[in-house]
């Protein structure tokens, strides 16, 4: 079972913050577009930040606690989840803070100031 410990703690983040996606109606999930923005730069510095790791010999990953399915370059794929579901969580977490609190991002309009619904095309 060790060998599903890396699976397992990846598991119990998305479990322990999934919850917010409904409690709090944080709406990560259902804005796939603003998470990818959010995720896929992270994924692409990191991903390449172990591969050259591993590649230098800087560090390696516990056999034992990984199921063995190894990715081009040496990253296991425990290592690739990682960075997906990690920063995932965080995002869901500012978002639950965000819902509790009323705190802004800065990156939509005030309350009341709703744009209209529906496509809008600007004239030159």
């Amino acid at each position: 079972m060790r060998h599903l410990s890396y699976l397992a703690v990846l598991l119990a983040c998305l479990a322990a913050t999934a919850p917010l996606e409904i409690l709090l109606r944080t709406r990560v999930y259902a804005r796939p577009r603003r998470l990818a923005l959010a995720v896929l730069p992270v994924l692409v510095l990191f991903v390449a930040w172990d591969l050259h790791a591993i590649a230098r010999g800087h560090w390696d990953f516990d056999r034992r606690s990984t199921t063995g399915v190894v990715l081009p370059g040496g990253i296991p794929l425990e290592e690739l989840l990682f960075f997906l579901v990690v920063p995932v969580c965080a995002v869901l977490a500012l978002e639950a803070v965000r819902a509790v609190t009323g705190w802004r991002a800065g990156d939509e309009p005030p309350a009341g100031d709703e744009p209209a619904a529906g496509p809008t095309r600007r004239r030159r």
